[in-house]
């Protein structure tokens, strides 16, 4: 890794550290701490895993994100967007299955980082993430009913509409109290902003209810009030480091997850980052923030953590409050370390149905419905990637929705690149008065001779235009034809599947006694053909630099072949 690829920010910021500063990071640090408490532990029981794997996961993949991040005010942790990747993880290969895959996709970013892809992932079409973020918010909503209400279920099915429909069997089941729990824990956190902006309303309604379902269970006899310590011991302590047995069969069977987890991982911590940079001002390090997510993916699962990614709400929090540097960000993981060893066996009484309302706040600020709304007027390829998206994440699940949508995009991509390019022939004359290829002539138009044929490719000539092309040789094709002149000055670049089909074209016309002439090549496609050895076939003087020299050269073979 060069200087230029791993540029951690803490290093830069301390260069320039002031006791103002830390001030500002500490406050800053502490209320983050506070905010991510309840999220880390709502986020690790959605995930299938403890409550104390949330906060784990925030305590230490928190501290290498700030540790070693591109990015000033970035707080790395568990998010929303994985709840639902990581239970499947579970669900179908075990805990070690899900700390495998974590591991593997924390090397998968560290590549990715280290090859510079940062900036690669920015141009995931923002229907696709769009998609698959409100299919993650619709899942997440649908996963926390059986919360809300107190359903009585033995097992919960695991895909989308089956899980409905057992809802719909156990209505009758509900349980009052935990409804209430639920509904009063909603409104706590929504009308919160309204009264504190410093306070976390996902706190606020933590703590009130905890109190009012610890007084009913306690003190009133109402036993049916689920909790978190109902469900899980709570181990009030960070664990020592597990190793973990890798082998080539689990790799491959877990690599499409391992996949997903990196792809997640990388646009939702640099969309997080480029949101910060417009508060800010700042400017983050894209290919930096990847490794230090790639760092934290690697160690948190060894530690029983679930996968870490730069979480947008957390971040935001943390510019409002005063942070500015990486060193806020290390306090808040701070926090949370001295909140899990001194508080934490008090999370017990927390109730499951007051953590189902918080991720149901959760899942309304990541569904986006404006923006959906907004993507629906957009042309219908766009529509279509949103949609596919959308309800494959729903459906089946976020693996197949990427890799579908990214493949649909890329064909829509591709239709539409190729749309632009155009093909054109001309055999008469050339209006030269907005030629830019060549100097400036005193003419107007360029006499075409007799026998000579130009074409002229406007855009890209990849595999896309290739077969267009050829149709409009064939189409416009002549048997008087001697010369065939084609432009390439508005071609920027070529693939493999162009050059074959130029290649192609020079053999077929000179089995029919045809020379080929190209004009106006840009150094880079002129490379490509060089390095093909086209220049060899076609012959070295007839890869002209303007249609000028092309037409004079053209006139001359005419000229030489009827003599």
């Amino acid at each position: 890794m060069n200087k230029y690829t791993f540029q951690p920010k803490l290093i830069t910021a301390l260069k320039t550290y002031s006791k103002e500063k830390f001030i500002s990071d500490l406050m800053a640090g502490i209320i983050v701490g506070i905010v991510a408490l309840p999220l880390a532990i709502a986020f690790g029981i959605a995930s299938g895993v403890s409550p104390e794997k949330g906060l784990i996961t925030a305590i230490i993949g928190g501290f290498i994100v700030s540790f070693l991040g591109g990015s000033s005010v970035q707080i790395g942790g568990p998010t929303g967007a994985f709840i639902v990747i990581v239970y499947g993880i579970i669900q179908n290969f075990g805990i070690e299955g899900l700390a495998i895959a974590t591991v593997v996709a924390g090397i998968l970013l560290v590549l990715m980082g280290v090859f510079k892809l940062g900036t690669v992932i920015k141009f995931i079409p923002y229907p696709i993430v769009v998609g698959f973020t409100s299919g993650i918010a619709l899942t997440i909503f649908t996963t926390q009913m059986k919360d809300l209400f107190g359903l009585q279920m033995e097992k919960v099915p695991a895909d989308f509409i089956s899980k409905w429909g057992a809802y719909f069997e156990s209505i009758h089941t509900i349980n009052w109290w935990a409804l209430l729990i639920g509904i009063v824990s909603i409104v706590i956190i929504a009308v919160t902003p309204k009264f504190s902006r410093k306070i976390p309303g996902s706190l606020i309604s933590i703590i009130v209810m905890t109190i009012i379902a610890f007084i009913l269970r306690n003190y009133l006899g109402i036993s049916s009030i689920e909790t978190i310590g109902d469900r899980f011991t709570i181990n009030a302590s960070l664990p020592r480091p597990e190793g973990l047995s890798f082998n080539i069969e689990t790799i491959n069977l877990l690599l499409p997850s391992a996949f997903t987890i990196a792809m997640l991982g990388a646009i939702e911590s640099l969309l997080s980052a480029t949101v910060a940079d417009g508060v800010t001002g700042d400017k983050h390090n894209s290919n930096t923030e990847l490794i230090a997510q790639g760092a934290a993916n690697i160690v948190v699962p060894l530690f029983g953590g679930i996968p870490v990614t730069g979480a947008i709400a957390r971040t935001m929090t943390n510019i409002n409050n005063g942070g500015r540097t990486p060193v806020a960000g290390i306090i808040h993981a701070v926090v949370l370390l001295l909140i899990l060893l001194f508080l934490g066996p008090l999370t017990k009484h927390i109730p499951m149905a007051c953590l189902a309302g918080v991720l149901i706040i959760v899942s309304y600020n990541m569904s986006e419905w404006r923006t959906f709304r907004s993507l629906l007027k957009n042309p219908k390829g766009d529509v279509a990637v949103l949609l596919v998206t959308f309800f494959l994440t729903v459906i089946f699940d976020l693996t197949i929705a990427i890799e579908i949508g990214l493949l649909i995009a890329m064909f829509i991509f591709m239709k539409r690149v190729s749309e632009t390019t155009k093909v054109s022939v001309t055999k008469n004359s050339i209006n030269l008065s907005e030629e830019t290829e060549m100097p400036m002539m005193d003419d107007e138009k360029l006499i075409v001779p007799d026998g000579v044929e130009v074409y002229e490719i406007d855009g890209p000539f990849f595999f896309g235009i290739a077969n267009k092309f050829d149709s409009v040789m064939q189409r416009t094709g002549d048997n008087k034809t001697k010369v065939r002149i084609i432009r390439m000055r508005k071609v920027p670049f070529m693939d493999s599947t162009g050059l074959h089909n130029l290649e192609s074209l020079v053999r077929l016309s000179r089995a029919e006694h045809i020379q080929v002439i190209l004009s106006g090549v840009n150094p880079d496609v002129r490379k490509m053909l060089l390095n093909a050895g086209l220049d060899k076939t076609i012959g070295i003087e007839n890869i002209c630099s303007n249609i000028n020299e092309a037409i004079n050269k053209a006139a001359n073979f005419v000229k030489y072949s009827a003599s």
